[in-house]
């Protein structure tokens, strides 16, 4: 029984602790962010993200990550494969480009 309450509490400060670590910027604050010069203009990051992997893109994300901006970028390939881009909004560097599994 003791188990289980350390078990139940640890995955509750977990996902807590996740939920801390990355929060999902609403629109109007993405406008202001890039009307601010923070971050890049959304048509720039697309762009990068579709130079890195062709395809359309299907899904898009802006959150807020250990104080960065992270933009997210889902895209299927000509094959119908989905691949995963994360980028640092406030220049465009690539984090992860990873095909889903």
């Amino acid at each position: 029984m003791k188990n289980l309450i350390a078990m139940s509490c640890a995955a509750v400060l977990t996902l807590g602790s996740a939920a801390v670590l990355a929060d999902d910027v609403r629109i109007d604050e993405a406008q202001k962010l890039v009307t601010d010069g923070t971050i890049q203009s959304f048509e720039k990051l697309n762009e990068k993200a579709l130079a890195t992997q062709a395809g359309t893109i299907t899904d898009t994300e802006l959150e807020q990550e250990y104080g960065r901006y992270i933009y997210k970028v889902e895209i299927r390939d000509a094959q119908g494969a989905e691949w995963d881009i994360d980028m640092d909004a406030t220049n465009a560097e690539i984090l992860k480009n990873e095909k889903d599994s």
